[in-house]
């Protein structure tokens, strides 16, 4: 439903600038849309209560599935960022000749994950 509002000329020559014409067509097009937002209301309110509370349930599953994914993706890139840090540490520190204590799948990342629970 994108009709254009209709463009109301000036009353007379030089009455209007192109300001108050601009003002006047935003206002029409203000009217247009809170008729269309009364209309939409309506029919929701015509809508029984079960079925838009059945609609709700539905998007607050959607809702809390979309925040679970967001979460572990966050403390995937926070854990990412942890080892990244800590093998250029053991880079610079040097001369262990490879993991060192600490670098591998151990109680520190245990630990780390009690946190985000």
């Amino acid at each position: 439903m994108s009709t254009t509002p209709p463009h109301y000329p000036a009353p007379g020559p030089g009455l209007l600038t192109p300001l108050e014409q601009e003002i006047l067509d935003e206002y029409t097009r203000l009217l247009h849309n809170m008729n269309n937002l009364s209309t939409s209301i309506a029919a929701i309110a015509g809508t029984p209560t079960a079925k838009i509370l059945d609609s709700l349930r539905g998007l607050e599953r959607k809702t809390g599935l979309v925040f679970t994914l967001l979460k572990a993706s966050v403390y995937s890139m926070v854990l990412q960022q942890q080892l990244d840090v800590e093998g250029r540490e053991g880079e610079v520190g040097g001369g262990n000749g490879g993991e060192g204590e600490g670098y591998g799948k151990g109680e520190g990342e245990r630990g780390d994950e009690s946190r985000f629970d």
